[in-house]
């Protein structure tokens, strides 16, 4: 392995590397020569404004160049010790560098010297000073032509890299110089030279040294970029190959819509669709009509409608006998479901089940029984749709509602559980094996970028538009000393037969943190201003069971006022309750409180969120009020994301496909657009990256993607 690649060489094994050394290395997490040669500077000093001294300003980085003049050592009267070298470019004016409690930095020095400062200079007294600039030394007596670049040694652009303590920054270089040299010409080139043709992109081996060595601040930029380019095709090659390989190798039942079926489904809905959720149920009964398995990802702001459009897309698929199956994250989630299906189809002839962990072994057995032989046309459930022995008989549609609280995995084993069919016969749909339908659900509204990348190989239906009716919600935040007027509201609105929540951080009180928690808050509430109401308590450590009683007890407004944490942030659909708390707003992030703020107004009552927020942080203060400012839930996502970076979308929803190495989503979206249509384009006109000039390529996705994306027929 690493006679051919020699990425994979430990570090441990180069013999001109100490053991001190290499712990400092491992750090850092640097371990083998791959791991050196792609610790990429975390940003550029651009050291090519050469002035002379006499040119100098207070804004920003300079260069000035001269001969030592002066070097002085010498104590303040604060006991620090400072080294003070002065140099002059004209024998009449001086600039001062200096260095506290480094005394040692005298000896670098030496009269007559010649050297280059590089540094914010700032006017100190009679004269220009720069601390701890960055030096270089010169070894032609000659100084270049004013604003010209440096000669006689230094590198205009010095890259800045992340360290750990004792790890010198000339001490990386040197190790990173020696590395490149021994190495760089040995690597060879994932990206065909066709790719690098189109885009210009230089050589691996060439992107390297300019990336670590640049001769211009251009040429380390294009570097950078031909790397995060590369990481970004990888990645959506993967995503190309595994949506070709459910489309095409697969085939699924063609589910057909009639104007008859169309108009019976209409029917049991007691209102009627917004014109996104129609665009959406076109999209979704073209993909179905189509022998292709749909790959559908189904975005909505909160309280657009995502699950109407869901149970449309359900009943299509009973209306064309075959099962359907709708999924959810919790149980709490999955009985709404199956209480918003009853309610629909209340009168209708189709079989449902509510499967999820709470069945006893004997309802359970019963339930799996005729599921298997197509006695059951619509399940609803948990993760325990995924269980392996579970079997369907004509599977034709799968849900997934919240697909980021699931795994790749779980997905590719509903896959195969729609492949079974009444004594273990596969069913024969239009030709081959056969898959179900896909479609993702998810309230959580996805920047363009994070979606692009986490659900990449799915095609995007979005529902922004409110049904007619709907109220928006009025948001305020209030300090802690309003406390005692906000309750009096809430206590008008519940007095006019409506409900509310109060949303904590915490479920117990800490020890360390001096946050409101939910236990603590409903003790005080029901001792306290609302001890004539009736108040619940709901939050993650209670049982599945306990939770769903609260919850209905809530729902049948026999509660009135519900203290609780985030968990409700989900799903929770009750018309009745128009007003929210949420204390310590700061803690919590923009898509959950948007979330959070979603379970209120959701029937024709305009509703109202308080929040209570002491922001220690800017960043706190500046999400707080893009909050107030919108409830759009996609420009809120987008904001999330230019405030908090994509780690809470990239690592939360991404479920093995790993974090980006290289890339920003934010700073580099327009290589990720680039890279996934080169990526798609590749791969439809080389399914399987065949051809010799892909090899390395189909090697590179297999390595990084191929057990988390279950790309079996590359494989």
């Amino acid at each position: 392995m690493t006679e051919t690649n020699p990425l994979q060489i430990p570090l441990d094994t180069l013999s001109d590397i100490s053991a001190a050394r290499l712990e400092l290395l491992e750090r850092l997490g640097l371990r083998n020569v791959g791991d050196l040669l792609f610790h990429f500077p975390r940003a550029y000093e651009d050291l090519s404004d050469v002035r002379s001294i006499a040119t100098l300003s207070a804004d920003g980085i300079q260069t000035v160049q001269g001969e030592v003049v002066e070097i002085e050592g010498r104590s303040l009267s604060d006991g620090r010790k400072v080294v003070s070298v002065v140099l002059s470019d004209d024998g009449k004016n001086c600039l001062e560098g200096v260095w506290f409690n480094q005394p040692f930095a005298a000896k670098r020095f030496r009269y007559g010297q010649r050297l280059s400062f590089s540094g914010k200079p700032k006017w100190f007294r009679d004269h220009w000073q720069m601390s701890n600039p960055r030096v270089q030394i010169l070894a032609s007596p000659s100084s270049p032509p004013q604003g010209g670049g440096m000669r006689g040694g230094g590198p205009e652009v010095v890259p800045v890299y992340p360290l750990t303590e004792d790890l010198r920054p000339e001490q990386l270089r040197s190790l990173l110089r020696k590395m490149i040299d021994r190495y760089a010409s040995r690597l060879t080139d994932v990206l065909p030279i066709t790719l690098r043709q189109k885009h210009d992109w230089p050589t691996c081996d060439q992107a390297l040294r300019d990336v670590h060595f640049p001769p211009t601040l251009s040429a380390a930029t294009r570097g950078r970029r031909r790397f995060v380019y590369e990481e970004f095709l990888i990645l959506q090659l993967a995503l190309a190959l595994r949506r070709r390989e459910v489309r095409e190798e697969g085939r699924a039942p063609i589910l057909t819509t009639t104007p008859a079926i169309d108009a019976r489904i209409r029917r049991l809905f007691p209102f009627s669709l917004t014109a996104d959720q129609d665009r959406a149920v076109a999209e979704i009964c073209r993909d179905l009509a189509s022998d292709k398995p749909m790959q559908r990802l189904l975005q909505a702001d909160v309280g657009a409608g995502k699950t109407a459009v869901a149970v449309y897309a359900l009943l299509v698929t009973v209306a064309n006998k075959h099962q359907a199956a709708l999924m959810a994250p919790t149980e709490v989630l999955a009985q709404q479901h199956a209480r918003t299906l009853d309610r629909y189809l209340a009168h209708s002839r189709v079989r449902r089940l509510l499967l999820t962990g709470a069945l006893t072994p004997a309802q359970r057995r019963d339930a799996l029984a005729a599921l298997a032989v197509g006695d059951i046309d619509l399940v609803i459930g948990t993760q325990a749709l995924v269980q392996e022995n579970v079997r369907f008989a004509r599977l034709g549609l799968v849900v997934i509602d919240e697909q980021h609280k699931f795994g790749v995995h779980q997905r590719a084993r509903f896959r195969r559980a729609g492949s079974v069919s009444d004594g273990g016969q596969s069913v024969a749909y239009a030709s081959g094996s056969s898959v179900p339908h896909y479609l993702v659900l998810t309230a959580t509204p996805i920047p363009r970028t994070v979606a692009l990348t986490v659900f990449g190989d799915l095609d995007v239906s979005i529902i922004r538009q409110l049904p007619p009716g709907r109220q928006p919600v009025t948001t305020r935040w209030e300090p802690t000393s309003q406390r005692p007027r906000v309750y009096a509201r809430l206590r008008e609105v519940l007095a006019q037969g409506k409900q509310g929540y109060i949303v904590c951080p915490l479920v117990e009180e800490s020890a360390t943190l001096d946050v409101k928690a939910a236990t603590q808050t409903y003790a005080e509430l029901c001792a306290g201003p609302f001890r004539d109401l009736r108040i619940g308590l709901l939050h993650g450590r209670q049982d599945e069971e306990t939770k769903a009683a609260v919850m209905d007890r809530f729902r049948r407004h026999e509660l009135d006022l519900l203290v609780c944490t985030s968990v409700v942030e989900v799903g929770v659909d009750v018309p009745n309750a128009t007003l929210m708390v949420i204390e310590h707003a700061e803690r919590f992030g923009l898509s959950q409180l948007h979330q959070l703020r979603g379970r209120i107004s959701r029937g024709p009552t305009a509703g109202l969120c308080f929040l209570f927020a002491e922001p220690s942080s800017e960043e706190a203060r500046r999400r707080l009020r893009a909050f107030l400012r919108t409830t759009d839930g996609f420009a809120l996502a987008e904001e999330d994301m230019k405030l908090r970076g994509t780690g809470e979308f990239f690592g939360a929803r991404q479920h093995g496909l790993g974090e980006l190495r290289l890339g920003s989503l934010i700073a580099d979206a327009d290589l990720l657009r680039t890279a996934r249509k080169d990526a798609f384009a590749l791969v439809a006109d080389d399914p399987g990256l065949r051809r010799p000039e892909h090899a390395l390529l189909r090697a590179a996705v297999l390595e990084r993607y191929g057990k988390t994306l279950d790309l079996a027929e590359i494989g």
